[in-house]
C-alpha cells in the first residue's frame, strides 16, 4: 500500500491529495493541515516516490489501482485532487472506478500526451555525487549545474534522504517510463461526477484546444484559472489555490 500522511480526524468522506512527478505527500504538508479542518486529508507518496513502495512499472492504470486500494481502505470513496502526474492518476482513477470519487479536481493537466520530457532532471539528481553529500546544501550546488532554477533545485532535494545517501525516488524505472509519464492511456469511460480542472493562467499544460477531449470524459467539467499562477499553482497561490478547492468541494 502506498505511504500516506494524515490530517484531521479520520471519519466521514476523506479528501486524498496526489502529488505530481518528483513530488511527495509532505509536499502538500500544508495545504492539507489547513483543510482538515473541514474533515480527514490524506496525502499519499505515489509508487516510485517517497516512502512507498518501488515498482517495476509507472504506468497511470498502475498508479490509479494503487489509489484505489487506499480509497478501499478509506472506505470506499473519497474526494480526490491530484496535480500535474497526480492529475493523471486521478483521472484514470475517475473513469476506471467512478463509483470510487464523490468530487475532482484536476491540478494543471489534460488527459492528453505532452511533449514536456522531464528526464533531463532525472539525469541532473544521477549526476549528484551522493558520497560528497553530508547536507542538503552539497546536493543543491551539485545540482545547480544542471539546474538553474533554485526552486528546483530545493523541490528535488527533499526527496534526497541523507542518511541512507540515497534518492527516495526510482530514478531508474521513472526515467525508462517517461513515456507514459508525459502521455496518457487509451479510456472510454467518462465521469458523471462533480470535476474541475483548476490550471494557472501562467501555464500552458491545460488549452482551449484541450477542453473536447476534456468534456468527452468529464462532461460536468468546469474549468477555472489562478492568476498570476504557473504550473505549480498551488506552491504559487497557496490560499487562492485553497480557496478555490473549498469553493469547489463544499458546493
Amino acid at each position: 500500500m502506498l505511504n500516506q500522511i494524515h490530517h484531521g480526524e479520520p471519519g466521514g468522506l476523506p479528501l486524498l491529495i496526489v502529488h505530481g512527478l518528483y513530488g511527495s505527500a509532505r509536499n502538500w504538508g500544508v495545504i492539507a493541515k489547513r483543510l482538515s479542518d473541514r474533515g480527514h486529508v490524506v496525502t499519499v507518496d505515489l509508487r516510485n516516490h517517497g516512502e512507498s513502495p518501488h515498482k517495476d512499472s509507472h504506468s497511470y492504470p498502475d498508479m490509479a489501482a494503487d489509489l484505489a486500494e487506499v480509497i478501499g481502505a478509506l472506505g470506499g470513496k473519497a474526494d480526490l485532487v491530484g496535480h500535474s502526474m497526480g492529475g493523471k492518476a486521478a483521472m484514470v482513477l475517475a473513469l476506471q472506478h467512478p463509483e470510487m470519487v464523490n468530487r475532482l479536481v484536476v491540478g494543471d493537466i489534460a488527459p492528453v500526451a505532452y511533449s514536456h520530457d522531464q528526464t533531463q532532471f532525472i539525469d541532473a539528481m544521477q549526476a549528484v555525487d551522493l558520497d560528497r553529500v553530508t547536507k542538503r546544501s552539497d546536493a543543491t550546488d551539485q545540482l545547480a549545474r544542471h539546474v538553474e532554477d533554485k526552486t528546483l533545485q530545493s523541490f528535488f532535494t527533499q526527496s534526497l534522504d541523507l542518511g541512507q545517501k540515497r534518492w527516495k525516488l526510482n530514478l531508474d524505472v521513472l526515467k525508462r517510463e517517461m513515456d507514459k509519464v508525459i502521455g496518457f492511456p487509451d479510456l472510454t469511460g467518462t465521469f458523471e461526477g462533480p470535476a474541475l480542472f483548476l490550471s494557472g493562467a501562467l501555464s500552458d499544460y491545460v488549452l482551449p484546444e484541450h477542453r473536447p477531449v476534456i468534456r468527452r470524459h468529464f462532461p460536468k467539467a468546469r474549468f477555472a484559472k489562478l492568476a498570476g499562477a504557473g504550473h505549480w499553482l498551488h506552491a504559487d497561490k497557496p490560499r487562492e489555490f485553497e480557496a478555490s478547492l473549498r469553493a469547489f468541494l463544499d458546493a
